[in-house]
């Protein structure tokens, strides 16, 4: 019977296998999952609630044709548009980030499989392959961690410019 999968057994597996990077990684995808949570909130619950209000708010004024009810129109969009965007700049760095660490931890890894090379001076290939193996585990994890957030950092952007033309046409003047 095959045993059950346990996700802090797993990651604490990762962790012993990559070293300090892969915590690091494990961080920035748990930080970048719970932005990508939190702005999928915002688009499926809180969007359409500001938008309703948004053009409430557009409607009851008297007026729409002045220069001053144009900025006010301008107004509206851009502070939907801000609340929309609001984390990109965060989620953007994460994202790359992620492979980053793991390259640093790949790096780090090597260093250390080179490093107790020389001090044997010899190059066994069963020590190097099993250094080298626990390198590569902050490239897999950091590529993981990276991929699993592109898709919905995509989708989140095109959804910020498509909601805010779709606002700008409401608002008529």
């Amino acid at each position: 019977m095959p045993e059950s999968f346990n996700l802090l057994t797993a990651v604490t597996e990762l962790i012993e296998k990559g070293g300090p990077f892969v915590f690091g990684i494990f961080a920035t995808g748990v930080l970048m999952w719970a932005m990508i949570a939190e702005r999928y909130v915002y688009y499926f619950a809180i969007l359409p609630g500001r938008i309703r209000s948004t053009l409430v708010a557009w409607e009851a004024r008297p007026e729409h044709e002045s220069w001053s009810s144009r900025q006010i129109r301008r107004l509206y969009i851009s502070r939907l548009n801000a609340e929309m965007t609001s984390g990109f700049p965060i989620m953007q760095v994460l994202v790359p980030l992620s492979p980053l660490l793991g390259l640093v931890g790949t790096v780090s890894g090597m260093l250390e499989v080179f490093d107790s090379m020389a001090l044997r001076g010899s190059a066994d290939a069963k020590t190097m392959a099993s250094g080298v193996s626990h390198a590569m585990v902050c490239t897999m994890t950091g590529l993981a961690v990276s991929i699993s957030g592109l898709y919905p950092m995509h989708y989140f952007r095109a959804r910020a410019h498509r909601e805010t033309e779709l606002v700008s046409d409401k608002l008529v003047y």
